[in-house]
């Protein structure tokens, strides 16, 4: 019989081959010795130090801001009005010459807010008397409400309460007047400012463009295309911020307004027009409002009429953050809910109720900025001129 070949390791059972190991790498000592970093730490380092920086960075800004808190309020608001009224003294100066035009726009802004005041304030002195009964009974109906069940409450312990009150009021009188005092130079650093704004406001309104042209025309050529688009990006950013924020602010002041009109709540127009300057700070401003509304109906009209204000709070907070900002904020701004709460408290912390405001246009139009000085950078863009420099 012929032989069988015998097999490569000598026998005739076929063995499965095992895979090849890969050979294992030394890792490399650094120069000087020491041993490699791993790239994961070598990547998480440097985003440390980048956050490091920036956060420095903000933090000095807003150091600066608050120190000049008067000149940067005013230059914010000289901004927010130039935002809003820009186009109404544009199609203005389409038939009139600028300075007229901007002269016309400034004083029927001026009335038109002059007029609200004045509306509120009429609507306030008209139901005072009204209110104040309505809050005295309130009052006494709360007192009974706590003394019954479930709370229970000690009657003796609630006079006691109000006696202690009245006793402190007439214990530190000249302490409250020394404040009342200082609130009334409070008062006179927010006419100057607001007075300084509508300054700024005037020339922004009249040259804007031309202050700009000129500020871009003083830099060196190398960055002179970059903070081109970069200003205005800024300002696309910032206008569209302010015309959503105002839109926002007046569709809760009217859902407000009308819903506390329905349900008998003293106040409406006064209530509204808080709820109106409250939108602005985002998130917290609105339930903060409607909470003063919800005491001032518990007080007016009861527990019950207080809980459909509270229900009150729930929707149109839905409304407005589910339909309202999505919907507005598109156009300009696109920013995560959690970016905006962080940006709204860390604002509030460096630079109290101002901060809160500015924090989030003023990180809006930092992403913007560094959104299109990206994409200038991208190869696409490179090579082509810009639309304000003289060869484009």
């Amino acid at each position: 019989m012929p032989r069988r070949s015998a097999t490569r390791h000598g026998s005739g059972r076929h063995r499965p081959s095992r895979p090849a190991r890969r050979p294992v790498r030394p890792t490399r000592p650094a120069p000087g010795g020491e041993p490699a970093v791993a790239p994961a730490l070598r990547t998480a380092a440097a985003y440390c130090w980048r956050l490091l920086a920036v956060g420095i960075v903000v933090y000095a800004v807003f150091s600066v801001l608050g120190r000049f808190h008067e000149l940067t309020v005013a230059v914010f608001l000289g901004l927010v009005g130039t935002a809003m009224l820009r186009p109404v003294a544009d199609l203005l100066a389409r038939t009139l010459p600028r300075p007229l035009a901007v002269a016309l726009t400034l004083i029927g802004s001026i009335i038109v807010v002059f007029g609200i005041l004045a509306l509120v304030g009429e609507t306030v002195a008209r139901e005072w008397d009204t209110l104040q009964r309505e809050l005295g009974a309130g009052i006494g109906r709360i007192q009974r409400w706590l003394e019954q069940s479930p709370l229970g409450l000690d009657p003796e312990a609630l006079t006691d309460i109000q006696s202690r009150i009245g006793r402190f009021l007439s214990e530190h009188r000249s302490t409250l007047a020394s404040r009342a005092l200082s609130g009334a130079g409070r008062l006179v650093e927010v006419l100057t400012t607001l007075a300084l704004g509508l300054f700024c406001a005037v020339f922004f309104l009249h040259s804007g463009d031309r202050q700009w042209a000129w500020f871009c025309a003083q830099l060196p050529l190398t960055v002179r295309d970059r903070v081109a688009v970069a200003g205005r990006a800024a300002w696309r950013t910032f206008t569209g911020y302010t015309h959503g924020i105002v839109l926002v602010a007046a569709t809760n002041a009217v859902l407000v307004g009308v819903a506390l009109y329905l349900i008998g709540v003293p106040l409406a127009l006064p209530l509204a027009l808080l709820e109106f300057f409250a939108a602005f700070i985002p998130l917290i401003g609105s339930p903060i409002a409607l909470a003063v509304a919800a005491v001032v109906a518990l007080a007016a009209k009861g527990p019950v009429i207080a809980a459909v204000v509270i229900a009150l709070i729930v929707v149109i907070g839905q409304i407005e953050g589910h339909v309202l900002h999505p919907i507005v904020m598109s156009w300009a701004v696109r920013l995560h809910p959690v970016v905006v709460a962080l940006t709204v408290v860390g604002g509030a912390i460096a630079a109290g109720v101002i901060g809160a405001i500015v924090a989030v246009p003023l990180v809006s139009v930092l992403w913007a900025v560094r959104q299109a000085l990206r994409r200038t950078n991208t190869p696409e863009h490179s090579d082509a001129p810009s639309p304000d420099h003289p060869s484009g």
